[in-house]
């Protein structure tokens, strides 16, 4: 219980009496407002970021000899198996990549066909994050000199004026399912 010392002056009624606290209790509820704050910011839940791109193999903007065997992105965390995407897209517009993209923690990975044109090779991904939210970006790296390798099929042109969302005819959270089916139009 607080105590309070009251001072009435001569001729004050008891209506006009002022508290005086003691500096003991102002300092406990000082202390008790602070300790309040740090246990509140311990006990807080961390934020969850979304997954992000820590490093490409080869790397982004990298210029190579000869074609890799595979592609890689690192995330900073492991990312969901579910709906992962990864395509290739060389100078030509067609795809590079052979076969589905696999997911091993943080890294996801596709094995490429053997490259052809010398130029800029797209890799286009779309993950979902540990905390559930879609990621999506693209890394690119350059062929010095023109391989042998035969593509598989071409990008479909885009409608001129054509969004993902109107292509696709949903809203945005369907665009990812759109994306994933036909990667040859990027959601972004």
């Amino acid at each position: 219980m607080m105590r309070a010392a009251v001072t009435m002056r001569s001729g004050a009624t008891a209506g006009d009496a002022r508290v005086r606290r003691s500096p003991s209790t102002v300092l406990a509820v000082v202390v008790g407002v602070l300790l309040t704050g740090l246990i509140g910011t311990w006990a807080a839940p961390v934020a969850s970021a979304h997954s992000r791109v820590v490093s490409s193999d080869p790397a982004d903007g990298a210029s190579v000899q000869s074609g890799p065997q595979s592609v890689s992105i690192t995330f900073n965390e492991p990312i969901q198996e579910t709906f992962a995407v990864l395509t290739v897209v060389g100078p030509d517009d067609h795809y590079w990549q052979d076969g589905t993209p696999t997911v091993s923690g943080p890294r996801l990975s596709v094995a490429l066909r053997e490259l052809g044109p010398a130029g800029t090779y797209t890799l286009n991904y779309r993950v979902t994050s540990a905390d559930g939210h879609p990621v999506e970006g693209k890394r690119t790296f350059e062929l010095a000199t023109a391989g042998d390798g035969t593509p598989a099929q071409r990008l479909m042109p885009r409608p001129a004026g054509a969004t993902t969302a109107r292509r696709c005819g949903r809203s945005s959270w369907w665009r990812s399912s759109c994306w994933s089916v036909d990667s040859a139009w990027s959601c972004g």
